[in-house]
Parts: structure tokens; C-alpha cells; sequence
């Protein structure tokens, strides 16, 4: 029969006793002391695996009043963009000895607030926060504090007092777009629509700001009917290609948001007996591992997402190692990848004018 005693919790003392150790030693080999001999440490770790002690890190993390864990909130977790900079994130974290606390909002406001607040109750050393469209900055303050240090990524947040106590980390986004349809115009189309998005979304205005600027600079104007919005996803894309050819001229090619919805675009297009590369020109933005091996392979504005998740957790740390530094904000560069879903020229479209 079971005993009360059978029950207790495992202590330090009774490890330490069981292998003939101080506790202060089982205690360093808990926390990945170099100081401790690889025999000793062996002997530990076998009577704590034979004891079955359960390391309760919170109550270490109050004794020592630090948090091992970084809290990383993305907004889409279904695109393929945020899964690379995630294992960016968690790659340079593990380095350093923190974990990653993972959340998705799936760009919900309300669902942010309450993944917010239960990894707050973890007490997370850090925040890498890649806001919901319509994240109102002064609520996340009130929410989170001011004990907790954000690092916001690539959305602007919302905010009625101008306030940027949080650092930020951005991609170069109007320059993306800008290289993007540059690139479109070199091919030498005219009729280049802008596809997917919301414009509410600071990097969707970002996007579209380069795109019209780089038409400005060949003195064109774009139409209404160019501008095409759409959840960034790839099945709501391809949901709104025929939106492209309500009407006549259509457009030849398309600056997409993002390569999620690049790929739903391309297959929109085949759906209409269109291919991409072909019957029209894409263009991308992030260089998703897929993009390389679509068909066509899409040409997109490369940013490295797992770089910039690496640059992410450095930030934080940077942070967490400095925190009373001036809030920091680091715009990524980027850069333009050619692939075949570019490859058309307008002229070369039956029935087709610059």
C-alpha cells in the first residue's frame, strides 16, 4: 500500500544524499554549472533520473528573479513566413539559454490580448510581439506593463500619443515594393496591379507606397481596379484573381503583399487557363522556402525570414542585457530574387498593349 511519504515531492537534499553530494552541487548541476566535474555531474544526473525529481523552473526563476523563457506572439502562424522566423527566433534563443513561449492570435485582436495575458502569467523575461491588424498600442502597454520588455515586429501598432517605448524591428518594406515593380517596369509592362493585403495594415501601406512610387516614377498612374485587397492568405487570393480582369485593359503583372499570396495568385491563374510566367508576370515578397520550388519558380523580394527571426531574439536580448538604453528601430534590408514567374513580356500577350 501507497504512503503518505510516497506522495512528497522529491527535494535537492534527498538527491543530494542519495549520491553522496552536497545540495549546493545538485543545485549547479540543475542549472548547467561548468564549475562541477563530468563524474559528479554524472552521478547527479543519474539519481535525479532515478529519484524522478521534477525541476519546478518557476519557483527557481522567483528565487533567482529571472524568467529562462522569451515569449514570441505571431499573427499567422499559418503562413509559411512566420513558421521560418519562429525557428530563427527559438534557434537564437536556445543558444543563449532561454525558451521560446509560442502564441498565435490568427490576426485577432481579442484572441492577442488573451494569449497575452496567459504568457504573462509565465512572467516571460521578454516579448517578441508581431502585432494582429488593428493592435492598438496604448491597450498592449496597459496590458503587458512596463516591467516587460516588447520587441514589435514589422507592424506599426496603432497609437494616439506617438509614444515608441518598445523597439522595433522592421523589414524594409517600401524599398521591397519599390524593387518589385521596378523590376516590372524594366520588363516593360505598364499595367501592374498590386494584389492582396489590407490596407489597414502598416506594412501593407508601406508595400503600396513603393509600388505607387516606383510607378510615379515612370509617370503612371494607377487605376482603382489595380489595387486589390485581400486576406493575406494564399486561399483568399486565389479566391479574388478574377478581380485582376473585371475590366479591359487588364493588368499584365501584379506586386503581390506577400508570397503566400503570390503562390495563391499563381494558382487562381491556372483555375482561369492563365499561367504565371507565361499568360503573366508575379512578384512576391518574403522568399518563402517554397518559392524557389513552385511552378513557375516566383520571383520575390527576399527578406530571410529566419535571419530576421535570429534578429529578433538578438534584439531582445540586447535588450535584456541593457534595459534602460533609448528604444532601438532596425529596418532589414532586402533584396530582389528573379525567377521564371516574372519571365513575360507584355508584348508578348495576345492582344496585349503597353
Amino acid at each position: 500500500m501507497m504512503t503518505s511519504a510516497d506522495h512528497r515531492r522529491i527535494t535537492l537534499a534527498d538527491v543530494a544524499l542519495g549520491c553522496g553530494v552536497s545540495r549546493a552541487t545538485v543545485s549547479l548541476v540543475l542549472r548547467g554549472s561548468p564549475l562541477v566535474h563530468a563524474e559528479t555531474r554524472a552521478r547527479v544526473e543519474a539519481e535525479l533520473k532515478r529519484q524522478g525529481y521534477v525541476y519546478n523552473r518557476g519557483a527557481a526563476n522567483l528565487r533567482r528573479k529571472v524568467s529562462s523563457g522569451v515569449a514570441l506572439v505571431i499573427n499567422d502562424l499559418s503562413n509559411p513566413f512566420f513558421a521560418e522566423f519562429a525557428a530563427g527566433v527559438d534557434e537564437a534563443l536556445a543558444t543563449a539559454g532561454y525558451v521560446t513561449l509560442l502564441g498565435s492570435t490568427g490576426e485577432s485582436v481579442e484572441r492577442q490580448r488573451a494569449v497575452l495575458a496567459s504568457l504573462l502569467e509565465h512572467d516571460p523575461a521578454g516579448i517578441i510581439l508581431s502585432p494582429a491588424e488593428g493592435s492598438d498600442g496604448e491597450q498592449l502597454r496597459s496590458l503587458i506593463g512596463a516591467r516587460t520588455p516588447v520587441l514589435v515586429f514589422n507592424r506599426e501598432l496603432q497609437a494616439r500619443t506617438g509614444d515608441a517605448s518598445w523597439d522595433f524591428l522592421s523589414l524594409d518594406n517600401v524599398r521591397g515594393a519599390q524593387l518589385a515593380t521596378g523590376h516590372l517596369l524594366e520588363r516593360g509592362h505598364r499595367r501592374i496591379a498590386f494584389f492582396g493585403g489590407h490596407r489597414d495594415s502598416s506594412s501593407c501601406r508601406q508595400r503600396r507606397e513603393g509600388y505607387r512610387a516606383a510607378l510615379s516614377e515612370a509617370g503612371i498612374t494607377p487605376e482603382p481596379q489595380w489595387l486589390v485587397e485581400c486576406a493575406p492568405t494564399r486561399l483568399e487570393a486565389a479566391r479574388q484573381v478574377s478581380a485582376l480582369f473585371v475590366r479591359d485593359p487588364a493588368p499584365t503583372a501584379a506586386v503581390c503583399y506577400n508570397d503566400a499570396v503570390a503562390l495563391g495568385l499563381m494558382a487562381g491563374l491556372a483555375a482561369l487557363g492563365r499561367r504565371a510566367g507565361q499568360d503573366f508576370a508575379v512578384v512576391g515578397f518574403d522568399d518563402i522556402p517554397e518559392a524557389t520550388v513552385s511552378a513557375p519558380p516566383l520571383t520575390t523580394v527576399a527578406v530571410d525570414p529566419r535571419a530576421r527571426g535570429r534578429q529578433a531574439a538578438e534584439l531582445i536580448l540586447q535588450r535584456l542585457r541593457d534595459p534602460d538604453a533609448a528604444p532601438h528601430r532596425t529596418v532589414a534590408t532586402v533584396q530582389l530574387h528573379v525567377r521564371a514567374s516574372s519571365d513575360v513580356l507584355p508584348a508578348s500577350l495576345p492582344g496585349a498593349t503597353p
